[in-house]
């Protein structure tokens, strides 16, 4: 930053002790200097008309070193030089271009350009060809005449050449132009070459010694014969041993920009959407194939009843493959051990009740070492993630970014301003009302001097926490706001004056020339300086909004009156030891608290603060308790009503299961805390997300499994020769098999989603594995064991809840329920009738065609406001940042140590000015810079190299008056330039051959110094303010210093949307890579490393792979899931294929609904979707297991019996469990909640759903798997044998048959009468 710029303007300025000249037959205007100019109080020269004197010899070499063109002109063989000007002008004109050369210095042509002017003005011995003296005074301390006004005339060639190849000269401190300090009030954009001769002529800009009145236009009569001299254009070379300027100081000089390859284009076909149209014809030749083919299978098959002579495969009599002996081999050890489990845990239920109290309360008491994560970065940023390690290499080398507080403040009630000016009337924002921008200033001061927090029970001002980067010479906080314009001081506000033409100069006009030109030292009108109170300047973008009017590029000519907001930012520093910010966490609190209680009516004010996000984040956790308590109350109540079995209103009390439903509910939730209970024991840090989203995955599970158990058992009548406990085992035997190929699904695809490594998503996974491990089993022991509790209970005509009082012993007859009942002889028969089966075909597969058509549109990122609660102030402050903010953030391309800056051509790859590589790093941002649109690059990065090279050399010329920036006190400590009391010498520098760079010695040597030195007028090119962090000094073991880690600044466009932001990473990525390889180009291995940081990075970086992740961990639970059920459902790979295609439907099918409810895709709705595969398989799994078991002939008639079977315990287990639980979320204060958890949630549950209960049976009634004849011959025999010996279960040993046994003459019908003969549907050999 260019703080001590005033040293430029006096370089300019002051070099006007000018002089002149062109024919050998003109005179002087001038000679000596004769006294104190009383317009400027800067020694003058003395009127002289007459011919040119003699030099002093003995500064003719410091002449020469200042002005060669000149001497070489004017000097003859014998070094004599008759000239204007005597040793006290030569002296002068040295020490004053000093100053300029040292800003434009980095350019040498700019440097030979710029000096023609002021040492032919000096000294030429014809200036009266070409100036004249205007007017003269008496100088105040001697009393002679001087020259107080001068004319001098030029040619428009000359100033405009002049001015071109010094134009784009940089300043890297200030990541500007060099003309922005020497172009005072118009600034580098508004700079012309008359402006800027003009500026430095005027006596008014505080440094000239005198008015200098350029003439570039001569009347036809003129005498005069106007100063002109070869211009050398910035990109050529001065002489065979220098070199041209850089590209980064002179456009000119730059190679073409690369051809940027095109953005993909959207895939189109005739102007509409290339994947909707294959999606929408895919999905018509698929339709219009079903339904031909279904129609003449149709016509073929209608008098044939499909139902009983269509068999699904071979002939049940038909010898066994050896796969499904082994899958029979593998239900059969299934059933036998769990029957057996059952039985035992039915027969003990309260010593297991207890023993599982035990340990699920040993538990549980892991959770009071539990602790909960709420800080994003820990959240979202994977600890080994490239952007998560930048991040702590930047943070411990640089520490972190500056801690922000920052104030939006849009006028409320008030008109544009009315500015009168030369040319009319000029309308400016609402913003500059005089009185508002008084206000904002007291609401400005107090917030900085009067707000206090507490802190050890000491009072903390923001004094003492902010950023002061001139600190120790200026201790004042930065605070970007245009008040500061203004130093902070209302009075100034009122200052006004008149030009010399007679109109009001006021506060417009100063806001108008600083926004022009932010880091002018003085406006020439007001006599007040732009540079901020703390010495820096304010970038007008950073401070106003609302001038772009929705736009994201600022251009080249901002409309910056147009403004309708002020923006206020406060800097705080920041520290890698969190201890340190303790200070600022409690003046933050303080500001905060402020801020929410503060009100005027002149003004609307969004706020925020470092800490207010994650504030604002615990608030929300705790402000949606609630919501979530009455949205698990609600099921719960439905779980312990839906389980009873009512038959008689005598026996209400006695049948009804609520505390056997509150049993299940608690096993769910002892399944929750134990699971976040171990992980405390194992330190695993918990997240929000686990605490809110876990219970209800695991009652979606467990819920289901207990309505299975219990309706299984109220189905299943207990044989005459069972006892309780043997009826409880039987019916855990037949239905423990399909829970746990649905648990070990579900709980293996959640294991392995941990292997994702985002720590939101990995710890989710973790929690949620382990959960629904402990509810199977809390739920096959506990649940059982509270199962016969239960039907003890209910045997012996006790009360539920009140066990103490019996009911009526009149057993009511057992009946099926009203939900089974309604599937049995309703929706079935509805659902697989001829005319609906194909049509939800058809419907389904116009929906998944449908939902992939849109995929890819779906939005990636998460709103910031999507996060905080709907009454939170963040809420407003997000909508005015979307609005109002007008600057993008700043991104550092950090160089890794390792680099010899010490080494000429090491330094050439880094650097940015003569002599440096096309490709240097410098340059590669500077020409990322150019195609900002793109690149999100806005302007080029600031480099402590360049700086430092100028830094160091500076007033380091032979001849020059004026002490460099480099000195050594006596003790070897640092002495700045403007220091006058302390006994200092110069560093003891030697330039190389070229003058512009120190010598290797001497390199490391006084690096130090620079980063020490405050910038001043006698030096504005120290370090301390722009590169006091940016570099990195070490020691190696040999006590050798050396470049560590280093940073060059620069900062993004624009950034508004997500896609912004993840995008400009991605090419921040780009750049640096590519820097990367120059550097190291012709190295065999990699040395050196550039990479980009900026703080938004650690957040953004997940949505550069976000499909990635999301197919990668949906693939994992899905190849998971098939696999594990393969292995439990008897190696079945026809059945698990069925599950994994219904499951990626519904996944497909919530993805569509996510792009059509606006739902982007990010970590948060990658745990749902990871979740929703979790959930399906109970949608899935228990409908295709009773398939398969199903001893129905065909597919249509098994299908039914399995929709019968389980499709009331998957819709009243999940389905409505969920479902009213899911619509209390809607009503949750945080959109978070809204659009992750509810409308998720409400997909996951209808989808899954539909599918299910819908898709699910229609399909497998057409291309459902063949059924296992081992299994049947055994199920046969179980049937035969219960019909003619009265009992018979697969648990006892079937006979090995020599000759399998023919049973299709069975009477299928008479061994399970629920089968209808007469059911409607259609079954054939191409559905079969």
């Amino acid at each position: 930053m260019a703080f001590g710029v005033r040293s430029a303007i006096l370089l300019l300025l002051s070099v006007c002790s000018l002089v002149q000249g062109q024919d050998s037959d003109g005179k002087c205007v001038w000679y000596g200097q004769c006294g104190q100019n009383p317009d400027t109080g800067y020694p003058a020269n003395c009127p002289y008309d007459g011919p040119p004197k003699a030099l002093d010899p003995k500064v003719i070499n410091v002449l020469a070193s200042a002005c060669p063109e000149f001497v070489a002109e004017f000097s003859d063989q014998a070094a004599n030089m008759s000239t204007c000007c005597d040793v006290q002008q030569v002296e002068a004109v040295v020490s004053q271009m000093a100053l300029g050369i040292g800003f434009l210095r980095r350019c040498p042509t700019c440097v030979r350009n710029f000096r023609q002017i002021y040492c032919y003005m000096t000294c030429a011995p014809y200036q009266s060809n070409f100036m004249v003296a205007k007017e003269t005074k008496n100088a105040t301390d001697s009393g002679k005449l001087i020259i107080s006004t001068l004319e001098v005339h030029l040619t428009e060639d000359f100033v405009n050449g002049v001015y071109t190849s010094c134009k784009d000269v940089a300043m890297p401190s200030a990541n500007e132009k060099a003309m922005s300090v020497m172009c005072g009030g118009w600034g580098a954009h508004y700079c012309t070459g008359h402006r800027w001769f003009d500026f430095m002529g005027s006596s008014k800009n505080g440094y000239a010694p005198f008015q200098i009145n350029y003439i570039y236009d001569e009347s036809t009569n003129t005498t005069y014969k106007p100063f002109n001299k070869t211009v050398i254009p910035c990109s050529r070379a001065v002489s065979n041993e220098s070199r041209a300027c850089s590209c980064v100081d002179c456009e000119a000089s730059c190679p073409k920009p690369p051809v940027l390859p095109q953005p993909l284009q959207p895939f189109t076909i005739f102007g509409v959407d290339g994947l909707e149209v294959v999606m929408a014809l895919i999905f018509l030749f698929i339709a219009s194939l079903f339904t031909t083919v279904y129609i003449c299978l149709l016509c073929r098959t209608q008098s044939v009843d499909i139902a009983v002579s269509t068999t699904t495969g071979s002939s049940w009599s038909d010898e066994p493959s050896c796969m499904e002996k082994v899958g029979s081999w593998v239900d059969d050890s299934l059933e036998n051990f769990f029957t057996a489990w059952g039985t035992v845990f039915a027969e003990h239920p309260w010593t297991v009740l207890i023993v599982a109290a035990l340990l699920t309360v040993g538990l549980s008491l892991g959770i009071i070492f539990l602790q909960v994560t709420t800080d994003p970065v820990e959240l979202w940023a994977a600890p080994h993630s490239r952007s998560r390690i930048e991040k702590e290499y930047f943070d411990k080398n640089f520490e972190p970014f500056y801690r922000t507080e920052m104030l939006i403040i849009r006028p409320v009630g008030i008109g544009k301003v009315i500015h009168k000016t030369p040319d009319g009337e000029e309308m400016w924002g609402p913003v500059f009302n005089k009185t508002f921008l008084s206000e904002v200033l007291k609401l400005q001061n107090h917030i900085t001097g009067e707000i206090s927090g507490m802190f050890n029970n000491e009072e903390v001002y923001l004094e003492e926490v902010c950023f002061t980067p001139l600190s120790p010479t200026n201790n004042n906080c930065t605070i970007l706001s245009i008040l500061n314009y203004f130093q902070n001081d209302v009075e100034k506000l009122s200052i006004t004056t008149e030009d010399q033409f007679g109109n009001k100069v006021d506060y417009i006009n100063h806001l108008d020339t600083c926004f022009r030109n932010p880091v002018s030292p003085s406006d020439g009108a007001l006599g007040i300086p732009c540079l901020g109170e703390y010495g820096g300047p304010v970038f007008p973008f950073t401070s106003l909004g609302g001038f772009l009017n929705g736009t994201q590029v600022l251009g080249e000519d901002p409309p910056y009156k147009n403004a309708t907001a002020l923006v206020i930012t406060l800097i705080v520093n920041n520290f890698y030891d969190k201890e340190k910010i303790e200070k600022a966490l409690a003046w933050e609190k303080a500001f905060l608290q402020f801020m929410k209680n503060y009100s005027n009516p002149m003004m609307d004010i969004a706020f925020t603060g470092e800490r207010a996000v994650q504030d604002e984040l615990t608030r929300e956790s705790e402000g949606d308790v609630i919501t979530i308590l009455i949205s698990y109350c609600i099921m719960f109540a439905y779980i312990a009503l839906a389980l009873g079995e009512f038959t008689r209103c005598s026996r209400l009390l006695v049948d009804s299961k609520i505390t056997l439903g509150l049993g299940g509910v608690l096993i769910v939730l002892v399944s929750v805390s134990s699971s976040v209970g171990f992980y405390g024991y194992v330190g695993i840090p918990a997240t929000l997300i686990i605490i809110e989203v876990i219970p209800f995955l695991v009652l979606a599970v467990g819920v289901d499994n207990m309505f299975i158990i219990v309706l299984t058992y109220q189905r299943e009548s207990r044989r005459p020769t069972e006892s309780k406990s043997e009826h409880i085992g039987r019916i855990v035997g037949q239905v423990a098999p399909t829970i746990l190929l649905a648990s070990c699904s579900e709980a293996a695809c959640f294991f392995l989603g941990a292997l994702s490594g985002m720590p939101a998503v990995h710890a989710f996974a973790l929690y949620a594995g382990l959960a629904l491990t402990i509810n199977f089993l809390l739920q096959v022991s506990c649940f059982v064991s509270l199962l016969a509790v239960d039907i003890k209970r209910q045997e012996e005509n006790r009360f539920d809840i009140l066990c103490c009082i019996r009911g009526s012993d009149k057993e009511g007859s057992s009946q099926e329920g009203p939900l089974q009942k309604a599937f049995k002889y309703v929706y079935a028969p509805m659902l697989l009738s001829r005319i609906v089966r194909p049509i939800v075909m058809v419907v389904f597969a116009g929906w998944l065609c449908s939902s992939i058509a849109v995929l890819p549109k779906i939005d990636i990122g998460l709103d910031q406001e999507i996060s905080m609660p709907d009454d939170s102030y963040l809420q407003k402050y997000f909508q005015y940042l979307g609005e109002y903010l007008s600057v993008g953030p700043p991104v550092y391309f950090v160089l890794k140590g390792g680099l010899n800056f010490s080494n000429f051509s090491e330094q050439n790859k880094i650097c940015g000015t003569v002599d440096c590589n096309s490709d240097s790093l410098s340059t590669q941002v500077y020409i990322a810079s150019l195609l900002s649109n793109r690149t999100y690059v806005a302007q080029p990065a600031s480099s402590w190299l360049d700086d430092y090279m100028d830094w160091s050399l500076f007033n380091m010329q032979n001849g020059s008056y004026d002490p460099p920036c480099c000195r050594v006190k006596g003790d070897g400590s640092f002495c700045p330039a403007d220091d006058v009391t302390s006994d200092c010498e110069n560093c003891k520098i030697h330039p190389l051959k070229d003058g512009l760079r120190p010598d290797p010695t001497s390199f490391m040597e006084y690096l130090p110094f620079f980063l020490e030195d405050v910038p001043s007028e006698s030096c504005p090119k120290g370090g301390h303010a722009a590169y006091g962090q940016a570099v990195k000094i070490v020691t190696d073991v040999k006590n050798k210093t050396g470049v560590g880690a280093s940073y060059f600044m620069t900062y993004h466009t624009i950034l508004k949307t997500s896609s912004d932001y993840y995008e400009a990473l991605r090419w921040a990525r780009n750049i640096s890579e590519n820097i990367t390889r120059t550097i190291n180009q012709g190295s065999e291995e990699s040395q050196y490393e550039v990479f980009p940081y900026s703080v938004f990075y650690v957040f953004y970086e997940q949505y550069l792979t976000m499909w990635k992740d999301v197919l990668t961990s949906l693939g994992i639970s899905l190849a998971t899931v098939f696999f594990v059920s393969i292995i439990l459902s008897g190696l079945d790979i026809a059945s698990s294929f069925v599950v994994i295609l219904t499951i990626t439907m519904i996944l497909i099918d919530i993805g569509g609904l996510m792009y059509w409810w606006n739902v982007s895709l990010n970590a948060v709705s990658l745990v749902n979707l990871v979740m929703a595969a979790g959930i399906s398989v109970e949608f899935c799994s228990h409908i295709t297991h009773a398939f398969s078991l199903s001893m129905e002939e065909t597919r249509l008639l098994r299908a039914k019996d399995a929709l019968v079977t389980m499709g009331s315990s998957v819709l009243s287990g999940i389905t409505f469990t969920k479902f009213g639980g899911i619509i209390v979320l809607a009503f949750a204060h945080s959109k978070i909640f809204k659009v992750f958890y509810f409308r998720m949630y409400l997909a996951i549950v209808l989808f899954g759903a539909a599918h299910g209960l819908i898709f699910l049976p229609v399909m497998l009634s057409f291309f459902g798997p063949k059924s296992n004849r081992c299994r049947i011959q055994k199920r046969q025999w179980s049937h035969i044998a219960e019909s003619f010996h009265g009992s018979m279960s697969l648990n006892e040993e079937v006979p090995d048959l020599q000759q399998p046994i023919n049973v299709s003459g069975v009477d299928t019908r008479i061994l399970q009468p629920g089968a209808n003969p007469n059911y409607e549907g259609t079954d054939n050999v191409a559905f079969a």
